[in-house]
Parts: C-alpha cells; sequence; structure tokens
C-alpha cells in the first residue's frame, strides 16, 4: 500500500461514513473529508485534488454519485471507487460509463473495503513509478531552466514561469505565452527550483512569488488565474512576502 494516499469520502449516512474514515485512519490513508453531497464533492476535489474517491452512487440532491464523477472527472482525473446499494444492471452501466476503478455493493465487509482501496492505492504507486520522470532532462542554471524538447535543450527563464500545476505525476509549467507539460511530480520540480521566487501554496500549486497579482483568505490570483491557498501554506506565505 501507499502510504499517505488521500481518498474523499462522499456518503449521505454519517454512520457509515465515520466508521468508514476511522477505518481508513488506522490503515494509515490520508481522508481529505467527509461530504454528503455532490456538489461538495465537486468543490473539495478542486481544492484538495485527493488521490482516491469512494463516492455512494446514491446521494441525494441534483448530483447522484455517477453525476458527481463525470463532473469531477471534468478537471481532474481522479480514480473512483463507487460504494451502492444499487447492484442492477442499469446502475452498473452508468457507472462504467466513468471508468471506475472498483464498484463495491452495499452492504459490504471491512475486509472487502480494505483489500479494494489497497489495490487501487497499489495501482496508483505502481503508475507514478512507470512515469518517465522528466527532471532528468531538467537543467537549472540561475536564471534559467533548460528543458528537452524535440531532442534539444530549450531556455526557459525563471521570471517568465508564473505558477506550476500538478495532476498526479505532471506539472503543468504556466507561462505568460504558453503551457509546458513535465512528468514528474510538484515536490521533485520544487527542489530544482529556488525557493526565493518559487512556493507550494496548496497540494497541487507552486507559485512564482513575484507574479501575484492578489492574496485574499483562501486563494490567490496570477493573471486571472485563481489560485486555492491551503491553511496549511497560509501562514509561510505571508511570512515570505514579509521578508521581501
Amino acid at each position: 500500500m501507499k502510504k499517505g494516499t488521500s481518498i474523499l469520502i462522499v456518503e449521505d449516512d454519517m454512520i457509515i461514513a465515520a466508521n468508514i474514515s476511522l477505518q481508513l485512519g488506522n490503515l494509515g490513508y490520508e481522508v481529505t473529508g467527509i461530504v454528503t453531497r455532490g456538489e461538495e464533492a465537486v468543490t473539495h476535489a478542486k481544492e484538495n485534488a485527493p488521490d482516491i474517491l469512494l463516492l455512494d452512487i446514491n446521494l441525494k440532491g441534483n448530483l447522484n454519485g455517477i453525476r458527481t464523477a463525470k463532473a469531477i472527472q471534468q478537471f481532474k482525473d481522479i480514480p473512483v471507487i463507487y460504494l451502492t446499494a444499487n447492484a442492477d444492471e442499469a446502475t452498473f452501466a452508468q457507472a462504467k460509463e466513468t471508468r471506475p476503478k472498483a464498484y463495491i455493493t452495499k452492504p459490504f465487509n471491512k475486509l472487502n473495503l480494505q483489500r479494494t482501496i489497497e489495490l487501487v492505492a497499489d495501482q496508483l504507486e505502481e503508475k507514478e513509478e512507470t512515469v518517465t520522470d522528466a527532471l532528468a532532462d531538467m537543467e537549472v542554471l540561475g536564471d534559467r531552466v533548460f528543458i528537452r524538447h524535440n531532442g534539444k535543450m530549450e531556455k526557459l527563464l525563471l521570471e517568465d514561469i508564473l505558477y506550476i500545476e500538478a495532476d498526479r505525476n505532471y506539472c503543468t509549467v504556466v507561462t505568460k505565452t504558453g503551457n509546458l507539460v513535465l512528468s514528474c511530480t510538484l515536490k521533485n520540480m520544487l527542489e530544482r527550483l529556488p525557493n526565493a521566487t518559487f512556493m507550494r501554496v496548496h497540494r497541487s500549486y507552486v507559485v512564482n512569488i513575484s507574479k501575484l497579482d492578489v492574496i485574499a483568505d483562501g486563494h490567490l490570483e496570477i493573471n486571472r488565474k485563481v489560485i486555492p491557498l491551503s491553511k496549511s501554506h497560509k501562514e509561510f506565505l505571508f511570512k515570505r512576502i514579509q521578508t521581501i
């Protein structure tokens, strides 16, 4: 099992959700939250980008579990494990459209849930290990970085980087003139960049501090892009800004 794998629990029965959360915590997983409605799950996924969605199909409100998964997949490719009391073919066919990693029917036992999540977490880890690390083809020199592209090393000035967004094992380097996708983790990317200029403000974002346009209570803005600001990084950001 990949330690530290984060999971969002979307379940409108709070007793079931609390029991699942306790079990996952005891197994070493990080529960990023428990939400009861699809709309809340979409917002949470945008702000926290969990590794796995544990998603009840029969949610109350405008979004059931399947529609919730489709909404999240519009902006993030997050593996889905469905929980459902409906084992009928029609529900299963609809769920298949979202390409879930697993489908658990209720009532389920703890061992079944544990093994299912462990298998999905292991798949994530294997995928991470097979991704070629683009940092081997990246060299930071002073005020610029050289990145291998189309068989040659191309220059990118650090001051031209606005922010870097992570999507699992890939990073999108955003500049004013275009984007560059690298197959590496955000953590490894940050380790190669000068910490006087670049700072992590969210599990999915590193920003160029000199490019900040707006700093609000829970978000930042760079070139009109709204970037979430995690509570855990907020204090460090304000300390950094005060020293500039």
